[in-house]
């Protein structure tokens, strides 16, 4: 062996116990283009991590289940998914399934840019996620909720916009199946969304560690509904501030867990520590124990809600009035600095 082959031999080495020789090749992001008429799951499940998968403008009659992490779904203006095909996600019929596992949550998923139309149940339904962050979907004339996800952490709601569904617009919750205390989220966001149409324009249940801020909230059965109840730990933590809640003044009939509903702005029933505070709630007008601006009702099974705050919002036109409390005053709710012509009790303005 020559010497040059023996150099050539110690270089080897030495790369390979510096781990540069081992190094895998690193693969750029790719953009998957969708056209119509070709298939977005196909798409999907060609993608890797960090990839995009770009809906081009169009109908797709089709269901998509996501399952890579830090995928983004992108449509463009134009693009709509209505029900259509058989997969898993279409056959519980939903529109988007964002799906991680009991054992890992699903990371990093964005969805954006879509108009989710006309499926049984959901138009996008999240559950064991880890971040997803859903802008700028349209998600109308579903028959469940527009919106929704359950057993997720540090998800983001920008923009969106939920109308015309029948029951929640955007619905979040610890989970849907069981009976359990409220979950952190970690700090989930819902902002500057518009709800509209819907029998609830938000409902959050059963959560903590939440923002609820800057939305348009209107023309539903009612506005935003906080939901609480029994167990530990208690929903509450929440924060509920800056969006406008107007005119929530449909009628829609009871089920077997509500009453009737018609001009409910923002309801809190069964929450813990929950400031509600800056919004706008004007013309909110009905007859139904959650009517009302602004309500403190205890829960469904008669859990009290204790140490709530409601500050500095600005109130009219809302009936039977802007502010009601029917909690007692040994649960240490509070009011202050709130713009408003009438209270039950009255004083509270």
């Amino acid at each position: 062996m020559t010497k040059r082959h023996i150099a050539l031999l110690l270089s080897a080495a030495a790369l390979v116990g510096s781990g540069i020789a081992a190094a895998p090749p690193v693969l750029a992001p790719r953009t998957h283009l969708v056209h119509p008429g070709e298939s977005i799951q196909r798409a999907v499940d060609s993608a890797k991590q960090g990839d995009t998968v770009l809906v081009l403008p169009g109908v797709y009659h089709e269901s998509v289940k996501v399952t890579t992490p830090r995928l983004t779904l992108r449509g463009s203006r134009g693009t709509v998914l209505e029900p259509g095909g058989r997969s898993d996600c279409g056959k519980r019929g939903n529109g988007i399934c964002v799906m991680g596992t009991k054992a890992k949550r699903l990371e990093g998923v964005t969805v954006s840019r879509l108009t989710l139309t006309g499926f049984p149940h959901t138009g996008l339904m999240a559950v064991g996620t880890d971040r997803l962050t859903v802008r700028q979907v349209t998600a109308e004339k579903n028959g469940m909720w527009g919106i929704a996800e359950e057993r997720s952490v540090r998800s983001e709601y920008w923009n969106n916009t939920a109308r015309g569904n029948g029951d929640a617009g955007l619905f979040l919750a610890n989970t849907v199946t069981a009976e359990q205390g409220a979950a952190d989220t970690g700090g989930t966001l819902i902002a500057r969304n518009r709800l509209e149409g819907n029998r609830i324009g938000v409902t959050v249940r059963r959560l903590r560690n939440l923002t609820v801020a800057g939305n348009d909230v209107s023309g539903n059965c009612a506005g935003v509904f906080v939901v609480g109840d029994e167990n530990k730990p208690r929903a509450g933590a929440l924060t509920v501030r800056e969006n406008r809640v107007a005119e929530n003044n449909r009628f829609c009939p009871a089920t077997a867990r509500l009453p009737f509903l018609q001009g409910s702005g923002i309801i809190l029933t069964g929450t813990e520590q929950t400031d509600v505070f800056r919004n706008l709630v004007v013309g909110n007008a009905g007859r139904s124990p959650f009517s009302g601006g602004i309500v403190l009702f205890k829960s469904f099974v008669g859990a009290p809600g204790e140490r709530n705050r409601v500050s500095r919002n600005v109130l009219d036109g809302n009936s039977p009035a802007d502010l009601v409390n029917q909690e007692s005053a040994a649960h240490h709710n509070t009011f202050a600095e709130n713009s408003c012509r009438a209270s039950k009790p009255a004083g509270l303005c």
